[in-house]
This record gives structure tokens, C-alpha cells and sequence, in this order.
């Protein structure tokens, strides 16, 4: 579990907010995309990214702050590599959700972009959709977010 020091939540009950604050910024969501497709070092995210170097640097040492980064100084004790903790690949489908939405929403028809594809088969990688318990997709409607200190409707139990 996440719980770097100094951090002040937003909302201190709200998952979704905890999450925006540790990983709720462009440079930040993208050097997380960047550590997935393999990137290491801080001259492949820059050269990737085409971000100024003091906010690369910054946003490296947040995410390693964080507990989303591991820094890994080379033999020589030079340049450093970053690689992805547990909780860092545990953003892979929060990725993989923005960018199939950005499929569907950020491109007109036809439109050429990036692939993300299971080398097993060649083929995209299936939507991520919510399921049900019983394997129906659910959408908005069909979830109930219940607050700390609310019980749980009487329909839900």
C-alpha cells in the first residue's frame, strides 16, 4: 500500500481522488506509460516525451517518491535507471483504459494511432469493460458508490 510521507489528500475518503493525487498529471500518467513499453532511463523518457528536463526530473522523483519508481543506480554510480514497483505495473489497466478511450474519443474515423496488441495472438488488446458479478457489463447506472459512513441501500444487500 501507497502512503508516501508529506502527501496531503485531496479527499482523504475517495479513491479516485487519492489516485489523481499520485498519479493525476500528464508528465506523470506518461513516463507510467513510457515504463511499461520499456523505457529505463531518463534520456529515453526525455527524448520520448520531449518534456523540459527539470519537470522530467521532478516528476521522476515523485513517482519514486511515491513508491511508483524504483531508482536503480548503475555499477559506476552514474546514471540511474527507473523501474516500475509493484504498484507502479499495477497502473497498466489504468493506462490501457485511457488510451482505448482516447480510441474511441480522442481520434476522428479512420485516423491512424498507436497500437497496443497481444503478441500472442496479433490482435488489439480486448476493451476493458466492468463486469458483474454474473459476467453483465455494467455501466454507471449499474454501480452504487457508497461514502464512508453511509450504510449499504437496502437493495444492494
Amino acid at each position: 500500500m501507497l502512503q508516501p510521507s508529506g502527501l496531503e489528500w485531496t479527499d482523504p475518503e475517495c479513491p479516485v481522488a487519492r489516485a489523481a493525487d499520485l498519479v493525476g498529471d500528464k508528465w506523470t500518467l506518461l513516463i507510467i506509460r513510457d515504463s511499461l513499453d520499456g523505457k529505463r532511463r531518463f534520456s529515453e523518457f526525455e527524448k520520448s516525451l520531449g518534456v523540459a528536463k527539470n519537470i522530467l526530473s521532478d516528476r521522476l522523483r515523485l513517482l519514486v517518491d511515491r513508491g511508483l519508481l524504483a531508482r536503480i543506480p548503475n555499477q559506476s554510480g552514474t546514471r540511474s535507471q527507473y523501474e516500475l514497483t509493484d504498484a507502479g505495473r499495477d497502473l497498466f489497466t489504468l493506462i490501457l483504459s485511457l488510451r482505448q478511450w482516447g480510441e474511441r474519443n480522442a481520434f476522428t474515423a479512420g485516423e491512424s494511432h498507436s497500437v497496443l496488441i497481444d503478441p500472442s495472438t496479433g490482435q488489439p488488446v480486448p476493451e476493458v469493460r466492468p463486469l458483474s458479478a454474473d459476467g453483465q457489463e455494467l455501466g454507471p447506472d449499474q454501480a452504487l458508490l457508497v461514502k464512508v459512513g453511509q450504510p449499504l441501500p437496502e437493495a444492494a444487500r
